[in-house]
């Protein structure tokens, strides 16, 4: 396999140029995913209140299935030929999710992670007019997962504030 530039030559039928955008896409979609990640992680560890449990347990299972989708998101990159961001620096860089300050009560880390939930989804959808212009259809139905999963996510804990 001959390499152009450190990337490797891949002919699936998607041009360099357009497979070169759509990572660029997607690279900001695992950063987003990997930031809230580490955020909800961070605050399954450190929920306090009368929602503890429910919160506790809620977290945990979005930081579980985050920390799965990061992987999802990084093989697509690397199937398109690019190597995937994984400091970091370069996911600081590429986020459009704050760091949360200190340790926020409850009720803000809800609010802080629909904000999350909502931006990952925001960024997956950005992309697809490149994804669909390529006719890439796998990561058409990468994006199309991940924004069902998100807007869930939204709702549920959406509904928590009410």
């Amino acid at each position: 396999m001959a390499k152009k530039n450190n990337v490797a030559s891949v002919n699936i039928g998607i041009s360099e140029k357009d497979r070169k955008r759509i990572v660029d896409g997607l690279s900001h979609l695992l950063a987003d995913t990997y930031t809230l990640y580490l955020k909800t992680h961070n605050f399954h560890w450190n929920v306090t209140g009368p929602m503890f449990n429910t919160l506790h347990l809620m977290f945990e299972g979005q930081y579980n299935e985050l920390a799965l989708a990061v992987d999802q998101i990084a093989e697509r990159i690397r199937a398109l030929g690019y190597p995937a961001p994984g400091t970091y620096k370069e996911f600081a860089k590429l986020s459009s999710i704050p760091e949360a300050e200190g340790v926020p009560a409850a009720e803000e880390m809800i609010r802080q992670l629909v904000e999350g939930q909502e931006a990952v989804t925001r960024t997956a959808r950005g992309i697809f007019p490149t994804v669909d212009a390529a006719s890439d259809e796998p990561t058409a139905d990468l994006l199309t997962q991940r924004m069902q999963l998100h807007e869930k996510n939204a709702w549920m804990l959406r509904s928590l504030l009410a």
